[in-house]
């Protein structure tokens, strides 16, 4: 990993006191590296969205060190705080855009804010509306453009002061599938041309494997796992992570499609993992070699991280030593199950 710009080292944070009190974000450590896009998932309440405002200094720790670029940000007073939030763009949920203001005028608000003189300002928010796709909205309001139009506005905004950071906290959640994938390519692009580090918070893990580079999984306050996003796919350790996998995978049936598919599909069923290692062997081929019928009766294939992954389930038939013996070799080099179905009666 690059150098880090942003450190969580031991960082809680409690609401209240005594029994009733709440452990939002529970000694959690990590460190996000400079210029990667990195993803805080969890379910509703697991801490997700106070960590975030934890590094821009929105909520102060109760303990720990918060450091952004090398400024203790949880250290900071508030006074201080301002000088380092405009290196810290933010996109909210819910766009939280000025009605009664135009899309220029609300682009320009935080450069207004520090104080940019008006001709910079101007050519500031034309650049950013072309960016963004909406250089033709300039003089519209916001309640006539799109969900998706909108939250256009909300990134062109966060980055007007050439931000070193955007925090996206559920900044899809609103927005049909297509917008969702509109938005997140926009994220990657700035990531890419400004250089600039994005961390994502989402309950989508579908989010998580179209755009980040590595995620973090938060419950009750901890992250209880983080690594590269096709590594978590691969080989998710917590219970947690594995639905959240499977969420977003789909490529496994369920117990009751099993047994539909054991009604037509006779032999012996096999869910055989897919991966771009280069030590996975080549299914067709062993399956001839060992005189095995394969059928492919389910499974999916995803990108993650522009590779490969995924699961496909076949209905295998052949003499029970030969496809115990295609099942070995192809063992070698994929995740192999084998479904015990009970026959319908």
């Amino acid at each position: 990993m690059s150098e880090p710009l942003i450190t969580f080292d031991r960082v809680r944070k409690v609401f209240g006191d005594g029994p009733t009190a709440v452990h939002a974000v529970d000694d959690v450590s990590f460190e996000i590296a400079r210029g990667e896009i990195f993803g805080v998932i969890g379910f509703s309440g697991a801490g997700k969205s106070t960590l975030v405002r934890l590094i821009n200094g929105l909520e102060p720790t109760t303990s720990g060190k918060v450091v952004v670029d090398g400024a203790e940000v949880s250290a900071m007073s508030e006074r201080q705080l301002r000088t380092v939030r405009p290196e810290i763009g933010m996109v909210f949920q819910q766009f939280n855009l000025f009605l009664s203001k135009t899309i220029a005028e609300n682009v320009a608000y935080p450069l207004r804010l520090a104080k940019v003189d008006a001709a910079e300002r101007s050519r500031r928010v034309a650049e950013l509306l072309d960016f963004v796709g909406l250089g033709d909205k300039a003089s519209a309001y916001p309640a006539q453009l799109s969900g998706g139009q909108k939250q256009r506005v909300g990134i062109a905004r966060a980055l007007a002061t050439n931000p070193k950071i955007l925090l996206a906290d559920e900044s899809t959640s609103a927005l049909d599938p297509q917008t969702t994938r509109e938005v997140l390519d926009l994220m990657r692009e700035a990531n890419r041309e400004l250089g600039i580090t994005i961390v994502l918070i989402t309950h989508e893990m579908d989010v998580v494997r179209y755009l980040c580079d590595r995620v973090a999984i938060m419950e009750n306050g901890r992250a209880v796992e983080i690594g590269d996003v096709y590594d978590i796919f691969a080989n998710p350790r917590e219970a947690v992570t594995r639905r959240f996998v499977r969420s977003a995978m789909r490529d496994r049936p369920s117990e009751e499609a099993l047994v539909r598919l054991a009604r037509s599909h006779p032999g012996r069923i096999v869910t055989v993992g897919v991966s771009d290692d280069p030590e996975a062997s080549d299914r067709w081929n062993v399956f001839a070699k060992h005189n095995v019928a394969a059928q492919i009766i389910y499974g999916g294939i995803v990108e993650v991280g522009e590779r490969p992954y995924g699961s496909l389930t076949y209905a295998l038939t052949g003499a029970d030593a030969d496809v115990d013996a295609a099942l070995a070799e192809l063992g070698r080099g994929s995740t192999i199950e084998e479904h015990h179905v009970e026959e319908a009666s």
